[in-house]
């Protein structure tokens, strides 16, 4: 699973521009499906026959999608301008460097110099359009060479293992809810189940909303990275939740309350299982969960997500065993639902 989640976090995949990832995760499920296909959004809807006739039944959640920019403008000095893809902390990125269009230019995420700026101006993170991408030419001509309006930068795809058990890299929110489903995938099954693989949760679960109309399930489980901030300062329920401290089980967000009945099935099978695990202590954000919660007749849903520190970041962490217990977890969850079907 570990060098599985390395390789798609080394996939460009910024919200509506997820071929990459959807081409990598096309190959590897077909061997494994009944069915796969793409919707208009671009979702990957991937159908797996099991031991049990349960169609419509269970229907598992991630999405392909990851922050990143959009170049909206080219200025005469040959900078680009550039509007963010989803919410990304602009504290963060100044100084970092991105690949910009298919063709992969290497760009630094730039500002003016922290001497030229007022006491003021230091106090807060800087707007967007004092931030602008250097991608070494001098003007707007030997730029238009290189890039086009709508163009997207992402992130550079620096993976490395370190510390205790922790991985760095991008965009694991949310390509370890991808590596957990193709591992499922590849395993026999008890019954039926249904994998969607997302586009442009990070914009507003768009994709997710196409598919829940479309494929009406019963139940959902929605594999995720959550946001961890266990970190010097954070005091109680501000850590959210724990980097090591074992898969994530939300009971509410922003956008969705878990099915009840669901949430204490995962909480069980994990306490029966030597699993560790943890809710998060704050409530904020949202998942593809909402859009199925709400969408059509509506469906039961619950989250199992792995804690991730400096999520929306050019770097992230996540600890490997966090992210193992989630297979484990999963796999339990599907065979206890093909109890019921």
């Amino acid at each position: 699973m570990l060098e599985e989640l390395k390789t798609l976090c080394a996939l460009s995949g910024v919200s509506s521009r997820e071929e990459q990832v959807r081409d990598y995760i096309r190959t590897q499920a077909e061997p494994y499906a009944s069915s796969v296909r793409t919707d208009r959004l671009g979702n990957l809807i991937v159908e797996k026959r099991g031991a049990k006739s349960a169609p419509g039944a269970l229907l598992l959640a991630a999405h392909m999608d990851e922050v990143g920019m959009m170049i909206d403008r080219i200025h005469k000095d040959g900078t680009l301008g550039f509007q963010f893809v989803g919410g990304v902390n602009r504290q963060v990125v100044i100084g970092k460097k991105v690949y910009v269009g298919p063709n992969r230019v290497p760009a630094v995420v730039g500002m003016k110099p922290i001497h030229l700026t007022t006491a003021e101006e230091r106090k807060k993170a800087p707007p967007t359009d004092k931030l602008y991408l250097d991608i070494g030419t001098d003007s707007r001509e030997e730029s238009e060479k290189l890039v086009e309006l709508g163009d997207v930068a992402v992130f550079s795809d620096d993976i490395r293992e370190f510390g205790d058990g922790r991985l760095k890299a991008k965009a694991i929110d949310d390509r370890v809810g991808c590596a957990v489903l193709l591992n499922l995938l590849r395993q026999e099954l008890p019954m039926d189940v249904t994998f969607v693989f997302t586009v442009q949760e990070e914009v507003g679960t768009r994709g997710a909303l196409g598919a829940a109309f479309a494929l009406q399930p019963k139940n959902v489980l929605v594999v995720e990275g959550t946001t961890a901030a266990d970190l010097p300062g954070m005091e109680g329920g501000a850590h959210v939740c724990r980097v090591g401290g074992g898969p994530v089980l939300p009971f509410m967000d922003k956008g969705s309350i878990a099915s009840r009945r669901l949430f204490l099935l995962l909480r069980r099978l994990a306490e029966e299982n030597g699993i560790p695990w943890q809710t998060k202590e704050y409530i904020a954000g949202g998942t593809d969960g909402g859009a199925f919660q709400r969408s059509g007749v509506g469906a039961r849903v619950a989250g199992l997500s792995a804690p991730v520190r400096y999520l929306h970041a050019p770097s992230s962490v996540v600890s490997i065993e966090d992210c193992r217990n989630m297979c484990r977890l999963a796999r339990l969850f599907v065979d206890a639902m093909a109890q019921e079907v």
